[in-house]
């Protein structure tokens, strides 16, 4: 099979997205002599983060992703990025002899046995509709081009295994987008259990995690399962999980890798299929920088990161958010509508505690309010933290 030829010095960068390392190198090699900048990344998450923070003109996309499925994110880029050729290839994990991404892409490009091109095409991405819009996920509210993005890569994800580290600010929903992960994967009707590293002592939370046999510690009158192994064939959302300690970072790392728990006070080991998704609203990268967090464990938490926006970055969701919140602390009477004043204030306020803040103001107004059929500005009480209050009056 003959295909368009692949321009052999694209004016952008080129991209490689393939677990094939083999791959990889050849087509940064080939493209050496045209001095043109070739960056290599393992999975289809790294590509989406390469893509949106470079000028690239070529993508050369390996089917057998180790995160994503390949056709589901070449709707993905078709959209976000239509302008970058794409070019599909099939290969297997061996070495590719004879690679030439300058030339046709041939299927018998390779001797029988050691790699096979069953398709290979350069895509033409078409043009976004501004109108089209990725489905809310469920239990989360917004519309902004923030927030579509965050929909769109969440979906994608979510009928996989993967796992998924979900950043951002606090109060702005990483549970929910954790929640909204079990919902729409295979796994919906097996368990979610959460738990907050930052929440249980630290003497506690590796019997939390992993379990314990009776009388593994004083007190340890039963036997107890523990929440991954409760959580089998479900997901388990760990919050905070910036906060565990070194020694449960690698008992962690080591449940990710072999699949396995051992609980407190057992030589037994027990098999488990369960789901890991994490959050943090720290800066785990900086923590691995500074000794504070693994680095393998980091990235192996990150396969697949996800960022959720602050509210102070969807300016235009405040007011579906706002009414959401008054039809919640209303029900089953009528809620009450904003005033035009009270919604201005509502989106020319910091937000400094997000979503979760807002939710708060909004209750508070609806009970000031006493039934009455609008929210007004007076209604409206803005907790303002000390730290920020100085910085205020020192401006």
């Amino acid at each position: 099979m003959t295909i368009p030829p692949v321009p052999a010095t694209p004016s952008g960068g080129v991209l490689v997205a393939s677990p094939n390392l083999a791959l990889r190198e050849l087509i940064r090699h080939n493209f050496y002599d045209h001095c043109v900048p070739v960056q290599e990344v393992m999975g289809g998450a790294d590509a989406l983060l390469k893509l949106e923070s470079g000028n690239w003109q070529l993508l050369y996309l390996d089917r057998r992703l180790p995160d994503l499925d390949a056709e589901e994110l070449i709707q993905i880029i078709k959209r976000r990025f239509p302008g970058i050729a794409v070019v599909m290839l099939d290969s297997d994990r061996q070495s590719l002899p004879g690679f030439n991404p300058g030339r046709e892409c041939e299927a018998d490009w390779f001797a029988p046995g050691v790699a096979q091109i069953s398709e290979a095409k350069r895509l033409r991405p078409a043009r976004r509709d501004p109108h089209a819009a990725v489905a809310e996920l469920p239990g989360m509210i917004g519309r902004t081009e923030p927030m579509q993005r965050l929909y769109e890569l969440a979906r994608l994800v979510a009928r996989r295994s993967t796992t998924v580290l979900i950043t951002g600010p606090t109060g702005t929903g990483k549970e929910l987008v954790a929640r909204a992960l079990h919902q729409l994967s295979p796994r919906a009707a097996r368990p979610f259990l959460v738990i907050n590293c930052a929440a249980i002592p630290e003497g506690l939370l590796e019997s939390e995690l992993f379990g314990h046999a009776r009388g593994a510690f004083t007190g340890a009158i039963q036997a107890y399962a523990g929440r991954i192994l409760a959580a089998q064939s479900g997901t388990l959302f760990l919050d905070e999980v910036g906060e565990l300690t070194l020694g449960l970072q690698a008992k962690l790392l080591r449940f990710l890798d072999q699949k396995e728990i051992q609980r407190l006070g057992s030589a037994e080991t027990v098999r488990v299929d369960v789901r890991v998704v994490a959050a943090s609203n720290t800066d785990l990268a900086r923590q691995v920088e500074q000794g504070q967090f693994r680095e393998d464990l980091y990235y192996r938490l990150s396969a697949f990161p996800l960022e959720v926006p602050a509210l102070a970055e969807r300016v235009a969701d405040i007011e579906a958010l706002s009414l959401h919140f008054l039809r919640l602390v209303t029900a089953p009477n009528p809620s009450p509508r904003l005033s035009w004043e009270a919604l201005r204030i509502l989106q020319s306020h910091s937000w400094q505690g997000n979503v979760r803040e807002l939710q708060q103001v909004m209750e508070r107004a609806a009970i000031l309010a006493q039934g009455g059929p609008e929210i007004l500005a007076e209604h409206f009480h803005f907790r303002v933290v000390a730290g920020r209050l100085a910085a205020a009056k020192a401006g």
